[in-house]
């Protein structure tokens, strides 16, 4: 437990990957959060507020940003399996911000 609090005063962004989780003590999460968007931990991207908001139940939670779903899926088996769930933020990556279809 001591561990776990040195590690949050020092580092406040959410764990994305296995040595981020093994840094904090954890040996398994209670949920992982894909989201379609890279991670800013910023009250303004809703990923981040997501995953704070279910960190603020104490609950252990990480992040995948931008998971690769185009190869053989490794990116959705790196974290392990949660206690909990599994949750996914999706996003509109075909519309601009001005509401146009992208072209590629």
């Amino acid at each position: 437990m001591a561990n776990e609090q040195k590690y949050n005063q020092a580092v406040s962004w959410l764990p994305t990957t296995r040595k981020e989780i093994l840094d904090r003590g954890w040996d398994q999460l209670d949920v992982i959060l894909f989201s379609g968007d890279a991670y800013v931990d910023h009250p303004a991207f809703g990923p981040a507020v997501i995953g704070r908001i279910i960190e603020s139940l104490g609950l252990r939670v990480a992040i995948i940003p931008q998971p690769n779903w185009q190869d053989d899926l490794r990116d959705f088996r790196k974290l392990g399996q949660p206690k909990l769930f599994f949750a996914v933020s999706g996003m509109a990556l075909h519309i601009t911000s001005s509401n146009n279809h992208r072209h590629t």
